[in-house]
């Protein structure tokens, strides 16, 4: 059970290495201008593989659970989709699991790998854990640990994580099979909220520290993206670099010279990267400053 491009590799490996018998997607939805319905990433996916497809609009309809049950599952994988209610996760002979982007209890909620990065967090990892009644509280089965390295963006380890999950999926299934698997119980009082991000939230304080800003560019790129105001209108920041040489800036006024874009914290001064102005493409900000012909300082809003 899966939606997103993160979930095939598993998917695959999962099939070739054991036979799946059955996908869960979301349905088809309607997108682009001619609101065309596009199927998700897995969808597309268990297509390809021809392993049957299911795509029911609520989790708890009768005929979806009637399903589930004639396949008999001996283990239910769920990897990024749907909250599952107990009328089908308790189908699964062997246990129902979860592969979650974080090493629970850190980061439990829908954007543990953006957190991570906005906390400044240098490991992070995925944990394989039973299903229950309450979202990502299980008892854990495996975990993996992932090292972030400093420049890296949400969509990069995002991208590093894809693999490590086919291989944990592959070797908590086959615990779960041998009867070796050991649950162990979460820890509550270590438990760190990890709730999706909203536009609002990522909205740059300059008066912050050049490090607190610049994991919070890194954490919400691709998505939904850290922003400020330049110009009258929203510019988005995909990249920045932290400056250690001594420029008098106050936090949120910019310098703009022929080649760099420099903006003052409440530490270091930042040099943007790569931006993204309102309506148009991301550049580099050497294309920026390639065609830039406003002020050369003001103060972002």
């Amino acid at each position: 059970m899966g939606t997103p491009e993160f979930a095939i590799p598993a998917l695959r490996a999962l099939h070739e290495r054991f036979g799946v018998k059955a996908v869960v997607t979301v349905p088809d939805k309607p997108s682009g201008r001619g609101k065309k319905l596009h199927s998700s990433p897995i969808a597309v996916e268990a297509q390809a593989l021809q392993i049957p497809l299911l795509q029911p609009a609520h989790l708890k309809e009768p005929n979806f659970v009637e399903t589930i049950a004639s396949l008999k599952p001996d283990i239910i994988v769920v990897i990024a989709f749907r909250i599952l209610p107990k009328e089908v996760y308790s189908l699964a002979s062997m246990g129902a699991f979860n592969i979650h982007g974080s090493l629970l209890p850190k980061y439990r909620g829908a954007a543990p790998i953006q957190w991570s990065i906005i906390n400044g967090e240098t490991e992070t990892g995925l944990t394989a854990f039973l299903l229950n009644d309450v979202v990502d509280t299980g008892k854990i089965l495996s975990r993996v640990h992932v090292s972030i390295p400093p420049d890296m963006t949400a969509g990069e380890l995002f991208s590093a994580l894809t693999l490590p999950a086919a291989e944990l999926a592959i070797s908590t299934c086959e615990a779960l099979i041998s009867g070796t698997a050991i649950p162990i119980p979460q820890d509550d009082s270590e438990a760190t909220p990890a709730p999706k991000l909203f536009r609002d939230q990522c909205k740059i304080d300059w008066h912050q520290s050049a490090e607190t800003i610049r994991n919070l560019i890194r954490g919400t790129n691709p998505k939904p993206g850290a922003w400020t105001i330049f110009n009258d209108k929203s510019l988005k920041v995909l990249k920045a670099s932290i400056n250690n040489e001594s420029r008098d800036l106050l936090p949120g006024s910019y310098v703009i010279t022929d080649a760099e874009f420099f903006v003052g914290t409440a530490s270091h001064v930042i040099t943007l990267d790569k931006i993204q102005e309102e309506g148009k493409s991301a550049m580099s900000i050497t294309d920026f400053l390639r065609g830039y012909r406003g002020s050369k300082q003001g103060m972002f809003t």
